[in-house]
């Protein structure tokens, strides 16, 4: 491993060297050894097997965007990265032209029935009125009945009706 590192130091253009998927403790010996050699080194890799390490020369350091990119296992893009970045700084200049703008004015206030016109129609309500009939099964309970059932103690004695 010494030996590969060694190589990397010395080749001048590259500015990262991928090396093979390897176990926990060949993972940590690597990274001793890019520490020792003055490297930045980082894991990726889902699991245990298929965890790889990266070492960076100190002045090609990756950004985070780069890291992120690795994190999720995909290859670091430049050129995709710099096209993120521009919808960002636009995304963030619209935002702040819609706060120097300020707030919109509200709109007029709107009926319920506009609210929901889409769920029940706008002539379904008319239509259930026009048709709408009592239930004669209820009926009513007139005054003089309920007199009845008083006058009967239907009702507790402790209760006070009155």
């Amino acid at each position: 491993m010494e030996q590969e590192v060694n190589q990397f130091i010395q080749a001048t253009g590259e500015p990262r060297r991928r090396f093979q998927p390897m176990n926990k403790i060949e993972r940590s010996i690597l990274h001793d050894v890019a520490e020792v050699a003055g490297l930045t080194s980082f894991s990726f890799g889902d699991d245990e097997d298929s965890r790889y390490v990266m070492v960076f020369k100190k002045e090609f350091a990756p950004s985070d965007e780069e890291l992120d990119a690795y994190r999720r296992g995909e290859e670091w893009d430049p050129v995709r990265a710099e096209e993120r970045r521009r919808l960002r700084e636009l995304a963030a200049q619209q935002e702040e032209a819609e706060l120097e703008r300020g707030p919109t004015p509200p709109g007029p206030p709107n009926d319920y029935k506009d609210k929901y016109r889409h769920l029940i129609g706008s002539d379904a309500a008319k239509a259930a009125a026009r048709t709408m009939e009592a239930n004669k099964a209820y009926g009513c309970v007139c005054w003089n009945k309920t007199r009845l059932f008083e006058n009967q103690h239907i009702f507790s004695p402790a209760v006070n009706i009155n």
